[in-house]
């Protein structure tokens, strides 16, 4: 079973740039498709981006299109989360996932990892 660890959560002010990475323990990651989420505090697990197994496909929430980007080294076994020009709506924990499919839904996604605070200051 593969296992994920986020890293490069922190706090930021408004405008600013984070990298989230999600390092895999498979070296089946490139079977996977990614996807990220985020929670915020008293709010439901929502979707960010996704990614497909070969990286040439992506998916993103409409409050993120345009300033996130989502991109996998399938030889590191890393995805990342590029996140541009962040607001202060963009706090929350972040969590990535694998999952068989491009998907936007927490339940199309079998595994995850433990979560990285990103706060973002105004």
């Amino acid at each position: 079973q593969v296992q994920l660890v986020e890293s490069g959560g922190g706090l930021v002010q408004a405008g600013g740039s984070l990298r989230l990475s999600c390092a895999a323990s498979s070296r089946t990651f490139s079977f996977y498709a990614m996807g990220w989420f985020r929670q915020a505090p008293g709010k439901e697990r929502e979707f960010v981006a996704a990614i497909d197994r070969s990286g040439s496909n992506t998916a993103y929430a409409d409050s993120v299109k345009g300033r996130f980007t989502v991109s996998r080294d399938n030889a590191k076994n890393t995805v990342y989360l590029q996140m541009s020009s962040l607001k202060p709506d963009d706090t929350a924990v972040y969590y990535c996932a694998a999952g068989a499919l491009v998907q936007t839904t927490i339940e199309a996604y079998h595994r995850w990892g433990q979560g990285t605070q990103v706060t973002v200051s105004s």
